[in-house]
């Protein structure tokens, strides 16, 4: 399927979109998350609040503005994987490469100023429940893939605690491939139970 580029309007919103991401950066980085508010942001970026509001839907989606990319990332890992390639492995490449971005030296400014807000931890453990969510809907859509409900969800939690844990780790990118040994095991444990459980209706006639 042959994907169009964004038309006109479309890049006009993306910029837009950026811009005011990129001016509440700045004042946030600045004055501190706190001492900025949304009409300071709106005054930097030079929009209205409506137009804000527009893009953003409170204060602290402005400093998470890239979540939505990275919540299609890692469905797509999913979901557009080459054909008979591995989930695992598929998700381990993607969350390696969030990892890095995350834990360039640009980023450590940001997480700083997330860790020290309660506002901004509270949004962020929502935002990894929602990338969960996502991913478990991605990997539950395919009837090949999931052994059970169950094993997509916890599946999925693991995957985006890994990326949590590994940012905070001394070595992101070790952490990363230690996790993900421990999350292979537990993919294949929930295979083995799902193939081993008889099933509720008992074995086939002869």
């Amino acid at each position: 399927m042959t994907v169009l580029p964004p038309g006109r309007r479309e890049r006009k919103k993306a910029a837009t979109r950026q811009k005011i991401a990129d001016a509440a950066l700045r004042l946030f980085l600045e004055r501190g998350y706190d001492a900025v508010g949304i009409r300071d942001v709106a005054a930097e970026a030079d929009v209205a609040v409506t137009t804000l509001f527009s893009h953003f839907a409170s204060k602290e989606a402005l400093v998470f503005e890239q979540d939505e990319d990275f919540e299609h990332r890692l469905s797509r890992a999913v979901t557009g994987r080459a054909p008979h390639e591995p989930l695992i492995p598929a998700l381990h490449r993607e969350i390696q490469a969030l990892v890095r971005h995350c834990t360039a030296d640009d980023a450590a400014p940001v997480w700083r100023m997330i860790d020290a807000s309660p506002a901004l931890r509270k949004y962020e453990e929502s935002v990894r429940l929602r990338h969960a969510e996502a991913v478990a809907t991605a990997i539950a859509a395919d009837p090949d893939l999931a052994p059970t409900a169950t094993a997509s969800r916890t599946i999925a939690r693991f995957v985006i605690d890994a990326y949590s844990v590994a940012r905070e780790a001394a070595d992101p990118e070790a952490a990363v491939d230690e996790i993900f040994r421990m999350i292979e095991a537990a993919w294949e444990a929930a295979w083995e139970a799902a193939c081993s459980t008889p099933s509720p209706t008992g074995p086939p006639s002869s």
